[in-house]
């Protein structure tokens, strides 16, 4: 379902890199259905490599859907013409790092569409300031996980504010049932860590106690 999600923001004949691409099922899964123009599937580790080539080789693709064993962004090359780049399933913070490690590879006139594990406020700062907008925000649960997917693409500069970077400024707006659900759960997650941190033996570092209990606030306000 979540890779189904991210494919439904990949433009019809897009040219794709798909960065962490694991077994290469998103690039194979367009192109099968003559979606995407053409693809790159990036690995940085050999398994997962060997596991993508499989999936093209198997499927027939490997005219159309070029795998690639490199360090993040490294896997493109400017002959490619890449629109689109998605990188799924990684860390906020890890998918930052491959935008900033690989910046220099970025034309500017790619749409970026990024699942992120967590960490997505980090990730969000990143795309703030370096003139990547976000266009699309969403949010879904599948196997009691939730999972954000975030669109951007460069435009005029953007400045959110703290909250709009922790909760999301599109899912702010629009406040779907998921996104509502989301953070009801948080709420009592973040309460049950101040309980925790009030009865531990040893002191918890003032700063943590003040950076979840303000956690707290923004999401009560947020809620009501």
């Amino acid at each position: 379902m979540r890779l189904e999600q991210v494919a439904a923001h990949v433009p019809a004949g897009a040219r794709l890199a798909d960065i962490g691409s694991d077994h290469g099922y998103l690039p194979v899964a367009l192109m099968r259905r003559g979606a995407i123009a053409a693809a790159v599937a990036g690995e940085a580790a050999l398994t997962p490599f060997h596991a993508a080539e499989r999936t093209v080789r198997e499927n027939g693709q490997d005219r159309h859907v070029s795998v690639r064993l490199a360090d993040g962004l490294a896997a493109i090359e400017s002959a490619d013409g890449i629109t689109v780049i998605s990188i799924c399933g990684m860390g906020g913070e890890t998918i930052r790092d491959i935008l900033e490690r690989g910046k220099a590879r970025l034309s500017g006139h790619e749409r970026l569409i990024l699942q992120p594990n967590g960490g997505e406020q980090p990730l969000r700062q990143w795309l703030m300031e370096n003139g990547y907008p976000i266009c699309c925000e969403q949010l879904l649960r599948e196997n009691r996980f939730d999972y954000e997917i975030i669109v951007a693409e460069r435009g005029e500069p953007v400045t959110y504010t703290a909250e709009q970077l922790y909760f999301g400024p599109l899912h702010m707006q629009a406040r779907s049932p998921a996104f509502l659900a989301k953070w009801q759960r948080m709420l009592r997650h973040k309460q049950r860590t101040l309980n925790d941190f009030a009865r531990a033996r040893q002191a918890v570092p003032v700063e943590k106690v003040q950076d979840i209990a303000r956690q707290v606030r923004w999401i009560t306000e947020l809620l009501a």
